[in-house]
């Protein structure tokens, strides 16, 4: 058996995973056609490759498929119940930064805060008979920044893409959405709240809690932890 470590399968992501650990002494690289999903590792024994969406490495590093695990801060909190007793944290890799936010119209001039946000939903359920919709994909996250910010009267609609898009479209009234630069939201006039973010996320090496080691295994995780210097 070997460790199985999951990449993102494509794009910066998966360009910027392999630079890191290239710098650490283990070259990973894909192997075959850009259509398959096969990669190759050098530098250590005993570690395969597998390159999977990021949206999958949460799933596959709680079911105990793979070890070890690069993906998200937001995807794993956001897809894994009590994520830290399914994983553990091992380092964060510098890239990929990203803030999930709550945004609302520009034009909401007096909603700065969340007592803002929950007064502007009261109003609105008053004025229109429904609660406040906000556009996301990050249900868990968003919901428990939501309560633990006293917000009450509103709603969480489903956005898997193009949220920014969601108030314009009057599909909903506010948004919670991940960015980096903040340029799409200020394109479709929307402002973010002037408060802590609702989870500031990188990219992350993660290991599985759940998976299975052989004594062999221990001794190949311990010594790419070394190489890894995690």
């Amino acid at each position: 058996m070997t460790i199985k470590l999951g990449v993102p399968s494509k794009g910066r992501l998966m360009e910027k995973t392999f630079d890191w650990f290239g710098a650490r002494g283990v070259k990973l690289s894909r192997s075959g056609s850009d259509r398959e999903y096969a990669g190759a590792v050098e530098g250590v024994e005993d570690v395969s490759l597998v390159l999977l969406s990021a949206g999958e490495i949460p799933r596959e590093l709680a079911a105990g498929r793979i070890h070890l695990g690069v993906t998200g801060t937001d995807l794993v909190r956001e897809k894994l119940v009590q994520w830290d007793q399914k994983v553990e944290q091992l380092a964060e890799l510098g890239f990929g930064q990203a803030d999930l936010i709550v945004a609302v119209p520009a034009a909401w001039v007096d909603v700065d805060t969340l007592d803002d946000l929950d007064g502007a939903a009261a109003a609105f359920r008053a004025r229109h008979g429904f609660r406040m919709r906000i556009a996301t994909k990050y249900h868990r996250l968003v919901r428990d920044y939501l309560r633990m910010g006293g917000v009450a009267d509103y709603q969480l609609v489903d956005s898997q893409g193009a949220t920014e898009g969601t108030v314009k479209n009057l599909t909903a009234e506010a948004i919670a959405d991940i960015t980096s630069t903040g340029e799409t939201l200020r394109a479709n006039h929307l402002k973010v709240l002037a408060e802590e973010p609702v989870l500031r996320s990188q990219a992350t090496l993660f290991r599985s809690r759940a998976a299975k080691l052989t004594e062999a295994d221990r001794e190949a995780m311990r010594g790419l932890s070394e190489m890894l210097g995690v």
